[in-house]
């Protein structure tokens, strides 16, 4: 971690309102905001007082409170989206809300119940080295219920070079290590596009770094402030938590006040900047300009970030099948088209082989994949904009409907797709040359060299070229700069997985902050992370079965509830989520019946 993510020294609430007072915001306002940091301070007390074997038994009310609201929390996410009760999409409200934060619950009551019977979170736990003297924790899966309903599907944590597997263990548990050292209360300023995100963030604060957090929910989220208030009322009634509405005036007023110890937000790199330095347009950038260059930032106390970026999806040359072929165009179109691209974690450009013979045959399934995905809102504020400003930069892209697909060719200039995350259905293709380990070296370098960013990036690559590649491959992963890496899979199915971080490859700094600084999730509470790695099945089940499949890795899914050409995709989720809360077998016996008909 960097200098910005060191918690500060907790102080007692000040007796007045800080200096930093926001014209636009009226007194009324200010005085809720200061009461709602005077109870985060009284909480912290409290939360310092219990012991870790207490905070299991009020994260298992948690857990009651969140399965209860499940429903109402994934029916008005999608309200809020523009899908209604009948869409084939709204499935992607109960994986990326409740289901997620119900299996964060899940882990991180199993590594506080291991520290407060006194054992080590990563008892059981196969720690591994890694290239480049790193540690390896096989982090998923750790239970019997993901090993089958997820078989196929494994994922990594990577510590820094240099953590030793013993080193990895005396640190796991972060602050649960100390319960009674408290963090102060923080400021988590919510993300606007995935209903999980401000809940996770505010538990990683709390369970990570001992800090009460009073979240600002983004204006987009308001309709599920009822909804979150009902489901982490266990949290809220002793006082770890407060949440609050408002628009940039709120925030402004919050990150300039005295008594929060740290900021945490889920944005965008102009907001994070617009936070730590000033306004970059307008009267004040002037002074935002003399800030930055003698490095005098407005805020005075850490901050961490998640800020998204441009993520590639590195397609390496092999002898597909059309079944391959057609399975992962409509990976790739999932990868883009989740959420309507609304996503930090969105792929956004295509790494493909221009010496792969396939290469125009898998052009032609994107094509279709992409075209034919079920057409929804383009919801996110600014987003029609922003695909207006590709439209304007490529004249010449394929318009499908709510969606752009850009194919780089000839003299286009790749630059501008590769630069702007424009969270927002526009998904690009660039070719590097070669096969095999050349192409697979080149495609890295070009996603470290040429995109913006260092959050995510997915590779698919089928089982036979895998083994031929032999340490080269390893080598390659190594290599790529992302926090989190999806071989044969995509990176939110990270996000979604608890025991898994999420965060920024590690290295930047409030001055050159790229996609972010420090993780979030890792409920195992791991420290110094520098990267999660996925591995996933490249063939679906029927051809995931060993005689089919080349020596890939079996799944039982047909075609996996997350794909947006999953026929089924909105009963298996909702289905999965209420096994999740419930752990009803007979419900569940029924989704793995609607999943076979993906």
């Amino acid at each position: 971690m960097t200098s910005a993510t060191t918690p500060a020294t907790p102080s007692a609430p000040a007796k007045r309102a800080p200096k930093t007072v926001t014209p636009a915001l009226g007194e009324g306002v200010r005085e809720r905001l200061d009461v709602a940091i005077t109870d985060l301070h009284d909480g912290a007390r409290t939360w310092s007082a219990l012991t870790v074997a207490q905070r299991v038994t009020l994260l298992r009310a948690v857990r009651t409170s969140v399965a209860a609201a499940a429903e109402d929390w994934a029916n008005t996410a999608a309200a809020s989206k523009g899908l209604d009760g009948r869409h084939p999409l709204r499935g992607e409200e109960w994986l990326s809300g409740p289901y997620s934060v119900l299996g964060a619950l899940d882990a991180y009551i199993e590594t506080l119940s291991r520290l407060a019977a006194g054992t080590n979170p990563l008892d059981g736990v196969r720690v591994t080295r890694a290239p480049g003297g790193r540690t390896r924790v096989h982090s998923f899966p750790l239970t019997g219920i993901d090993r089958f309903l997820l078989s196929g599907y494994t994922g990594e944590v990577w510590l820094e070079p240099g953590v030793t597997p013993n080193a990895a263990r005396a640190a796991a548990g972060l602050a649960q290590r100390t319960p009674a050292e408290s963090g102060g209360v923080g400021l988590v300023l919510g993300a606007g596009n995935i209903t999980s995100i401000p809940v996770l963030d505010v538990m990683y604060e709390l369970l990570a770094h001992n800090r009460t957090a009073l979240l600002k929910v983004n204006p987009t989220q308001d309709a599920l402030v009822p909804v979150y208030k009902r489901a982490f009322a266990p949290l809220i009634e002793p006082g770890f938590l407060r949440i609050v509405r408002g628009g940039p005036e709120v925030g402004a007023y919050l990150t300039g006040h005295r008594d929060l110890a740290h900021v945490h937000i889920t944005g965008s790199a102009a907001t994070f900047d617009a936070i730590v330095w000033g306004p970059s347009k307008g009267a004040g950038a002037a002074a935002t300009a003399r800030r930055r260059r003698e490095n005098r930032p407005q805020l005075k106390k850490p901050i961490t970030a998640e800020l998204g970026g441009v993520s590639p999806i590195i397609i390496v040359p092999g002898a597909w099948t059309d079944a391959d072929i057609t399975y992962h165009a409509e990976h790739v179109a999932t990868m883009r088209l989740q959420n309507a691209g609304h996503n930090c974690i969105a792929g956004q450009v295509v790494i493909l082989s221009s010496d792969w013979d396939q290469a125009d045959a898998f052009r032609a399934a994107l094509r279709r994949a992409y075209a034919n995905a079920p057409e929804r809102p383009v919801w996110y504020p600014g987003s029609p904009s922003r695909m207006h400003l590709a439209t304007e930069e490529y004249p010449d892209a394929l318009v499908l409907g709510d969606r752009l697909l850009v194919e780089i060719d000839g003299d286009d200039d790749p630059a501008a797709l590769q630069s702007t995350e424009y969270f927002a259905p526009v998904l690009g293709v660039v070719t590097v040359p070669g096969t095999g380990q050349a192409f697979l070296d080149a495609a890295v370098a070009h996603a470290n060299e040429k995109l913006q960013g260092t959050l995510g990036a997915n590779l698919l690559i089928d089982p036979v070229t895998e083994r031929s590649l032999g340490a080269g491959f390893e080598r390659a992963i190594t290599a790529l700069r992302y926090g989190s890496i999806a071989i044969n899979g995509w990176t939110a199915f990270g996000f979604i997985t608890p025991t898994l971080t999420w965060g920024a490859f590690p290295g930047n700094t409030i001055d050159e902050v790229g996609s972010g600084i420090g993780v979030v999730h890792n409920a195992l509470l791991l420290d110094r992370v520098e990267r999660s790695v996925i591995r996933g099945p490249f063939r679906p089940l029927p051809r995931s079965l060993p005689l089919l499949n080349g020596g890939g890795r079996l799944t039982i899914l047909p075609k996996p509830p997350w794909f947006v050409s999953a026929r089924t995709g909105a009963e298996v989720s909702e289905g999965l989520t209420r096994f999740r809360a419930s752990g009803d077998t007979l419900g569940l016996v029924k989704t793995l019946l609607r999943a076979m008909r993906a």
